[in-house]
């Protein structure tokens, strides 16, 4: 008999499911928190539902948990897991202790199909989208197990007090299991965590923008990287299809309905390519009153590119991005500069790589930068 995997269900979809076996809907509360709250897995254990409750759980559902096939733990006590999502995949997620919160990194997709051109993962190409109950399964794992070993829990009792679905993928391009997940991560009968906390990091899938705003608005960051279309589009190839006009009209609308008053905007910041004082000018102007959408509230996430063989890509010196950084905050936007984190362990920004069973063929279809790499003084383009 196939079993339904619960954790694929938000509380309303759990509801759904309870009364499909007879049972009432605050059994469905009462076994959503079992799940996600006490990380309970045994129906039997399970001591304040019915008997013959639990005996139609252990008949026709199941609690699917990823296998753990590594841990590794970096010197600044970021942890990185591999889990197995079958058929030869896995994905990474990755925790980030701070002194004022813990942040999860958590993956959307097995591999990624936008293929942008500094991060590891779209370099591996892309084999499927996560199930919600996988994607879920991430913060529920995280959060029991730094839990068990006595990690630092906030006020509330959380361990895990922040998500960023920045992890494996695009999650816009598989919001269909991404929208259950956030509300499961939302419910205060699952993990109860703040909308300003969550956060949903994307290159750009403007429909699915708009789609976010509308059902689970929560913080949005969007992977920017370049201020006009042409350099934008070598980058991130998902830009010939939704424009930086396209773009900025939906962090527009999205900040209507948005917890936060502004939208982050991540800037990786690439050697040569788009770190000099023209991309800063460009930037200020795109987000600005004269842009394409009018002034766009923001705040600017510069990113030290993490340098992986196949890029072909160098990271900007420090005194570059310092420089850039200062040109934007004169400009009057705030700015500020990622601390990389876990480095040493391959878990920072654009390193996650996981194994994928890539059906992209994207190694074939990888091509050199076509702009040329413009030396900062002089403007000239360098030879190659």
């Amino acid at each position: 008999m196939d079993r339904t995997p619960l954790l694929d269900f938000d509380l309303e979809g759990l509801a759904a499911w309870c009364e499909s076996l007879g049972e009432k809907r605050f059994r469905a509360v009462q076994l959503f928190r079992w799940l996600h709250q006490r990380g309970e897995s045994d129906f039997e254990r399970m001591s304040d539902l019915a008997k013959s409750l639990r005996a139609k759980l252990v008949d026709h559902a199941e609690v699917r948990s990823l296998p753990v096939v590594s841990e590794q733990r970096a010197s600044d006590g970021t942890i990185k897991w591999l889990f197995d999502v079958g058929a030869g995949d896995a994905v990474e997620t990755v925790f980030i202790p701070e002194d004022d919160r813990g942040t999860l990194c958590i993956s959307s997709q097995a591999g990624c199909a936008v293929g942008c051109r500094f991060c590891s993962t779209g370099h591996q190409g892309f084999s499927r989208n996560l199930g919600t109950g996988e994607i879920v399964a991430q913060l529920r794992f995280a959060e029991h197990r730094l839990r068990a070993e006595g990690a630092r829990a906030d006020a509330s009792g959380r361990v895990v007090s922040n998500v960023v679905m920045m992890g494996m993928g695009e999650p816009l391009q598989n919001i269909h299991a991404l929208l259950p997940a956030l509300r499961v991560m939302l419910d205060d009968h699952g993990y109860g965590l703040s909308r300003r906390r969550l956060t949903v990091s994307t290159s750009g899938v403007v429909p699915m923008i708009d789609r976010l705003r509308d059902e689970v608005p929560v913080a949005l960051a969007v992977s920017l990287h370049a201020a006009n279309d042409a350099l934008r589009s070598e980058l991130v190839p998902l830009n010939r299809k939704h424009p930086l006009a396209d773009l900025m009209a939906a962090c527009k609308r999205y900040l209507e309905r948005a917890p936060r008053d502004f939208v982050t905007f991540e800037y990786c910041m690439l050697d040569g390519v788009n770190d000099g004082e023209r991309e800063a000018d460009e930037l200020l102007a795109l987000v600005g009153a004269r842009g394409p959408a009018g002034e766009v509230p923001c705040k600017i996430n510069l990113i030290p590119f993490n340098p992986f063989p196949a890029s072909g890509l160098e990271r900007s010196p420090n005194a570059r991005v310092q420089a850039f950084a200062e040109r934007l905050i004169a400009g009057g936007l705030v700015t500020t500069v990622r601390k990389t984190r876990g480095d040493d362990i391959d878990a920072a920004c654009g390193q996650l790589a996981g194994e994928v069973q890539d059906r992209t063929r994207v190694a074939t279809r990888l091509r050199p930068i076509a702009l040329p790499l413009r030396h900062r003084s002089s403007g000239e383009a360098l030879p190659r």
